[in-house]
C-alpha cells in the first residue's frame, strides 16, 4: 500500500532532512577526503545524489517505497567497498559511516509512520 501525505504537516519529515544531510555529505565526501579509487568516488557521488533525490521527494510527497529504496542504498553503501574493491580506504569508512544512518533513518521513519501509537500521541 502506498501512503501519500502532505509532508509540510508531517513531523516525520525531519528524518528526511537528516537523510538529505547524509546524502549531501556523501556527495561531497570525495572532495573532502580525497578519495583515490575512482569507483569509490563514483559510488559516493551516485549514491549521494540518489539519497538526496529520494529525501527531497519524500519531504514533499511521502511514499513507503522511497524509504525502502533508501534502505537498499544504505545496504549497498555498506557492501560496496568489498564489491567494488575500495576496502580499507577512506571511501570505505565514509561509505559505511553514511550507510548505517541512512538505513536507520529510513527504517525509523517507516516505523513511526506506521505505528498506531505514535499517531495518537503525536497529535
Amino acid at each position: 500500500m502506498i501512503t501519500r501525505r502532505t509532508t509540510w504537516r508531517r513531523r516525520e519529515s525531519a528524518l528526511d532532512l537528516y537523510a538529505l544531510v547524509c546524502g549531501v555529505f556523501l556527495l561531497s565526501a570525495p572532495w573532502l577526503f580525497g578519495f583515490v579509487r575512482p569507483l569509490g568516488r563514483l559510488d559516493a557521488e551516485l549514491v549521494g545524489a540518489a539519497v538526496i533525490v529520494l529525501s527531497v521527494t519524500a519531504i514533499f510527497v511521502f511514499a513507503d517505497w522511497e524509504e525502502w529504496l533508501k534502505v537498499a542504498l544504505g545496504l549497498w553503501l555498506i557492501a560496496a567497498p568489498w564489491i567494488l574493491g575500495f576496502a580499507h580506504t577512506a571511501a570505505m569508512h565514509v561509505s559505511i559511516g553514511v550507510g548505517l544512518p541512512v538505513i536507520f533513518l529510513a527504517l525509523l521513519e517507516l516505523w513511526v509512520v506506521h505505528d498506531p501509537d505514535y499517531a495518537t500521541h503525536a497529535s
